[in-house]
């Protein structure tokens, strides 16, 4: 019992200190008391109206640079598979070319020295088709591949920006991405 006592002494003392120190420093208890359901007003209505949005808008970002680095692999990926592709179909090129050398001088060594000019010359040409249709091939790979890593640049920048690009930007994105590959 004399703990509660001692206990409500103690608090009305530090309740007259407090009112003390507040008039000293000039402090106005309903003004306050107001400014502090004020600020609380303003907090709350700034947390529900401005914070949440700004929260969901930086998570849309986040999602939309995410979405971007993957599209960014799967450029990579692809441009690794049709390099891939590529190379086979240049190693299979040199294999036909080189059956076929064989092949000529296999039949060089049966036949005459006359019949043997006519076989060099006819293996020669059939190279010569070969590596013209490998660069034709390389080459139509390659517009595939410019067309197609431009049209995933237009794709991933319309994404990662957010805005539709017009046809003047896609053309220029296009043709941008082209010479950086040409190089």
């Amino acid at each position: 019992m004399n703990h509660l006592v001692f206990l409500a002494n103690i608090g009305s003392d530090l309740v007259g200190t407090a009112k003390e120190t507040g008039q000293r420093f000039g402090v106005d208890t309903p003004h306050l008391v107001s400014q502090i359901i004020s600020f609380c007003i303003v907090a709350a209505l700034l947390y529900f109206f401005a914070y949440k949005r700004i929260l969901g808008v930086l998570e849309e970002r986040r999602q939309r640079i995410a979405e971007g680095l993957a599209n960014a692999d799967k450029i990579k990926a692809e441009l690794a598979r049709t390099e891939a592709a590529r190379q086979d179909v240049l190693n299979q090129a040199n294999t036909q070319a080189n059956k076929l050398i064989e092949e000529a001088r296999a039949a060089a060594a049966r036949v005459q020295e006359q019949e043997t000019q006519k076989a060099i010359a006819a293996a020669e040409q059939i190279i010569a088709k070969a590596r013209e249709a490998a660069a034709q091939d390389h080459a139509r790979m390659m517009a595939e591949l410019r067309r197609e890593v431009g049209r995933l640049v237009v794709d991933t920048t319309s994404k990662v920006t957010g805005k539709v690009l017009t046809p003047d930007d896609q053309k220029r994105l296009a043709d941008e991405t082209s010479r950086q590959l040409a190089a």
